[in-house]
C-alpha cells in the first residue's frame, strides 16, 4: 500500500516501513519535535466519562 507522508507529503510503502506513517526517521523527527514545542494540540479536554460522572475534579484545576 502507498501513502502519502504527513510531514513532506513524499509517496512511501506501508508495508515493512520501519517510520509509518512517515517516510523516514528525519520526518518522524520532525513530527516529534512539533510534539514537543506545542504546536499540535488537542482542542478540547478530554473527560473520563467515569471521572465526569463522579464529580473528581483533578488537583491542578
Amino acid at each position: 500500500m502507498k501513502v502519502k507522508c504527513p510531514i513532506c507529503k513524499q509517496i512511501t510503502t506501508w508495508e515493512e516501513n520501519p517510520y509509518r506513517p512517515f517516510c523516514s526517521e528525519h520526518c518522524k523527527m520532525i513530527d516529534l519535535g512539533k510534539w514537543a514545542m506545542g504546536e499540535y494540540r488537542i482542542s478540547t479536554p478530554i473527560e473520563d466519562d467515569e471521572d465526569a460522572s463522579s464529580g473528581y475534579i483533578p488537583e491542578d484545576s
